[in-house]
Formats: C-alpha cells, sequence, structure tokens
C-alpha cells in the first residue's frame, strides 16, 4: 500500500467542514470521498469514489447491518401507526411529572437497551421523542442522552460489541507476538473497563445533566430556547426525519402499550437466540459471544419485530393487508438517509485506509510516548484517528496492533488491560465529536434532531469529559494511582465543572440564532 503522509489526513477533514458548512451529512461524506480517490488516483478520483462505495457495502457484515437498519425501520412504522409510540407517550406523560423525570427515564432506558448501539438509537429515541417534547426538553438534549448511552453503554455490557473488542485483542496479540504467553483475551478486556475512564464517566455525565438539571455551551441555548418558546429546535434546524410526517398520523385511537413493548422483547430475545446459536460451537460464555454472528442476529430480532407488530395490526383489524404492506416499505423508507449516510460513512473508513491514514497518525504519536504519557498519548491518538474518520471501530481495528506492541515494549505485559482501555475511551470519544460517525447520524436520526446541531451541542460535553479522562490517565501514569480511586474522582471533577460551567455563557449570539 502506498505511503500518502499528511495528505491521508486531508479527507476525513473535508468530509467533516463539508458537512459542517453544508449543514447535510451526505455531500460532505461524498466529498470526502471524492477528494480521497483524488489523492489516490493522482486526479482521476470518481472513478474509484464508486469503487469504494461499492465495496464498503459489498461484505456480508455491512449488508446484514443495512438489512437490520431497514427493519428496524420498518418495525418503528408499525409500532408508530399501531399507535404504540402514543401509548409510551400517555403512560409516560401520566407518570412523569417534570423535565427531570423525563431526562432520568431516558438515561436508565438507555441503560437498559445494551446489547446494540444501532438498536439503543433507535428504541429510545422512538420511545422518549414524543415524552420530551410534551414536556419541554429540546430535541438537542434528548439526542445527547440517546448518544452517550448507546456505544458507551454497549461496550461494556452483553453485545456485539464485546465479540468485536476481543478479537482486537486477540489481533493485538498477534501484533506483539504474545499470543502464547499473553493472559486470554477476555480477562484483558475485564482489566480495560476501569481504565475506559472516558464511556464510563460519558454514562455518569449524562446522569450528572438530566438529574441537576444544569447545562453549558450550546446546549444551554437550546434548552433555555425551549423553555422560553416551546419550540424543540430551532426555525432553522434541518431534522434528519419525521416519523409523523413521514409516516401520516396512528390509525387508532386507542394505543396500546403492548403495541411497542411486544415487538422491542421479541426483537431483544431472538437477537439473544441468534447470539447462542450462531456461536454455540464457541462452547462456553466467552466463546459464544466471540463466534456468534452478531450481524445476522440483529437481522433475526428485526425480522421478529416486524412480524409481531403486524400481526398486532392484522389481529386487532387496525390496518389491513394492503395497508400493511404500505407500512412496511414506509418505514423502511424513513431510513434511506440513514442508511445512505452509513454506506458514505462505511466508504470513508475505506478511504482512510487504502491513504494510510490511522497508520500516519499512530506514528506520528508514537514520537511522545514514555510510560507515564503513554495511556494518554494513546487516548489522544485514538480520539483523532475516530473523529477524522467517523468510526470507533474501525479506530479499534487501526490503532489495537500498533498500540498493544508499543505498551509491552514501554511498560510491560502489566499494562495491557490500561492500553485497551485506553484505546477504547478515545475512540468513542472522537466518535462522539465526529459529525460523519454512523452513530452520531442515528442518535440524531431517531430523535428527529438537526444532526449539526446534535454535533455541536454534544460535543461541550464530550470534551469536558474527556478532558477528566485524560487528567486520570496522567494521573495513573505519573502517580500510579490506582483507577477505583481515580474514577470517583473523575465523578466529582464532573459534577464541579458542571456546576461551576453552567453558571458561565459559553454560547454568546447563539440564543438569537434564527431570528
Amino acid at each position: 500500500m502506498a505511503t500518502f503522509g499528511a495528505l491521508s489526513v486531508v479527507p476525513p477533514l473535508v468530509a467533516i467542514i463539508a458537512a459542517v458548512v453544508t449543514r447535510r451529512a451526505i455531500p460532505g461524506l461524498f466529498i470526502g470521498a471524492w477528494v480521497g480517490g483524488i489523492i489516490y488516483t493522482g486526479g482521476h478520483g470518481l472513478g474509484i469514489t464508486f469503487h469504494w462505495i461499492i465495496e464498503s457495502v459489498a461484505t456480508t457484515f455491512h449488508v446484514s447491518l443495512l438489512l437490520f437498519i431497514f427493519l428496524l425501520g420498518a418495525g418503528i412504522g408499525f409500532m408508530w401507526k399501531l399507535g404504540g409510540s402514543l401509548a409510551v407517550r400517555d403512560y409516560a406523560a401520566a407518570r412523569l411529572q417534570n423535565r427531570r423525570q423525563a431526562g432520568i427515564v431516558a438515561w436508565l432506558l438507555g441503560l437498559a437497551v445494551f446489547f446494540n448501539d444501532y438498536a439503543n438509537t433507535a428504541i429510545v429515541g422512538t420511545a422518549m421523542q414524543d415524552v420530551t417534547d410534551s414536556l419541554g426538553i429540546s430535541r438537542e438534549k434528548l439526542s445527547y442522552i440517546v448518544d452517550s448511552t448507546s456505544a458507551p453503554v454497549a461496550t461494556f455490557m452483553f453485545s456485539d460489541w464485546i465479540a468485536f473488542q476481543l478479537s482486537m485483542i486477540r489481533e493485538g496479540y498477534k501484533a506483539a507476538g504474545i499470543t502464547e504467553t499473553a493472559p486470554s483475551a477476555f480477562v484483558v478486556f475485564l482489566q480495560s473497563i476501569p481504565f475506559n475512564f472516558y464511556c464510563l464517566l460519558a454514562i455518569v455525565m449524562v446522569g450528572i445533566i438530566v438529574i441537576s438539571g444544569r447545562d453549558f455551551g450550546e446546549m444551554k441555548a437550546a434548552e433555555e430556547r425551549t423553555l422560553s418558546t416551546g419550540e424543540v429546535m430551532w426555525p432553522d434546524a434541518q431534522p434528519m426525519q419525521s416519523v409523523e410526517g413521514d409516516l401520516g398520523e396512528p390509525r387508532t385511537s386507542k394505543p396500546m402499550l403492548r403495541v411497542f413493548i411486544a415487538p422491542i422483547v421479541m426483537l431483544v430475545a431472538l437477537t439473544l437466540v441468534g447470539v447462542y446459536w450462531t456461536g454455540r460451537s464457541g462452547g462456553d460464555l466467552v466463546g459464544i459471544l466471540g463466534s456468534a454472528n452478531w450481524a445476522l442476529s440483529l437481522v433475526w430480532g428485526g425480522a421478529g419485530m416486524v412480524a409481531t407488530a403486524a400481526y398486532y395490526g392484522l389481529r386487532h383489524e387496525i390496518l389491513t393487508f394492503d395497508e400493511t404492506v404500505t407500512t412496511f416499505v414506509d418505514g423502511m423508507k424513513i431510513m434511506m438517509t440513514a442508511g445512505t449516510i452509513l454506506v458514505l460513512a462505511w466508504t470513508i473508513g475505506t478511504v482512510t485506509t487504502e491513504l494510510g491514514t490511522g497508520d500516519y497518525v499512530t506514528q506520528l504519536a508514537g514520537d511522545f510516548v514514555s510510560p507515564a504519557l503513554l495511556l494518554v498519548v494513546i487516548a489522544v491518538t485514538a480520539a483523532f484517528i475516530s473523529f477524522t474518520t467517523g468510526t470507533s471501530w474501525g479506530t479499534m481495528a487501526v490503532l489495537t496492533p500498533i498500540a498493544v506492541p508499543l505498551g509491552v515494549n514501554v511498560v510491560g505485559m502489566s499494562v495491557l488491560g490500561p492500553v485497551i482501555g485506553a484505546v477504547f475511551s478515545g475512540a468513542i470519544f472522537g466518535d462522539h465529536c465526529s459529525p460523519i460517525s454512523d452513530t452520531t447520524v442515528l442518535s440524531s436520526t431517531f430523535t428527529g434532531a438537526d444532526h449539526i446541531d446534535h454535533v455541536r451541542t454534544q460535543i461541550y460535553y464530550a470534551v469536558t469529559v474527556f478532558l477528566v479522562a485524560a487528567v486520570l490517565y496522567l494521573a495513573w501514569g505519573f502517580l500510579a494511582i490506582t483507577p477505583y480511586i481515580l474514577l470517583p474522582l473523575g465523578v466529582l471533577a464532573l459534577v464541579a465543572l458542571v456546576y461551576g460551567l453552567s453558571s458561565l455563557d459559553f454560547s454568546i449570539g447563539v440564543a438569537q440564532r434564527g431570528e
């Protein structure tokens, strides 16, 4: 593979800038891929760009995820048309009295839907959108809650993330030549959890924000707008989707809560059955997680979700057969934008792989590594790669085989858990800040928020959490303080920062936006 040096960073940066300037992710991603094609070919970029787009889709894993996304859209379409979303809103409205309670419920629901970050954003965003609208919470705030309880939760829990992360640890072992002497990948994964400072603190940060009721930065302006005007978005906002606009009014005046709950239960149940069935050759739990075909299992779950919802529609004569087919198609249509962005986001990942973006950034970071700075350098490098490529998994794939040998050479085998935790931590932080990230896009999609507004408001909180995480990494490196002491100190620091920053105004002029 040719080496493109600093030029390898240009395409993802162009994609990010174009997405922000145009306030549209699709043109930005395509322009970034096209610029990458020009750099790669020396001037004839369009042909290779379309080749990369096709190549990014032509994997079983990506095709399965796209199919799952469209099935998820169809399931959401049925739940909306059958009144399931209205039932959730009515149920919550009768029990939730204020914004704090709604925020806490959204946070806890995000913790509960742990098995896949895509499903998390879809379920929590769809379930809570009407509730938070009615109680005066901005779409930007709901998007933040959804985004910060999807990947950060999935990275620790019983999910497809664990299988992928275990495989990355094994790749790191191979690169370091320690396959025979290193502890099991699952043991190192468990050791990495206390060092995944960003994800742990990001989850806590959501709780601090919703419980305290305090905001800062552009989120503060967004919340003040909603409180003062009742408008959940800015006047010039361009929401990723409007379920009501795309699907029309629900077809029943007596919505049933089970129409929402039963399809989701079927989604979870069939997904877990699929995980067991496709991974049963692995033997024990760890082996099953590592061997399972998570993407296929999600497709099974998505199909079960659709079938269950369609059954309720036909069984209770809410929809005719023709209306059922129409709802199925219309539901998939609402995922067209998300599907297109996912394909282009994967394409940018292909571009950065072909140009060697990850290797270039990692080599630069290697010049600054010392034992004390090891974790913070790895985390910052992972953050930059993830931000510019828009993929935390891609960052883990690029960086883990480099970070593990680096850590072993600089410190020794005892640093494996901390190194892995720093990689995961930085990768998810960069993903949270990137407007070309798939999970960031889906968070905007399922909450019906303006994508760029979601990125702009969330970045204040994400950066705050990462800065605290970076200080903790430095404290571990220089003072050798255990993470079990550092994490509580990090939580206290976040509480102090939220209360301190919320009294300041970092969004001068934003409150007048759209006037």
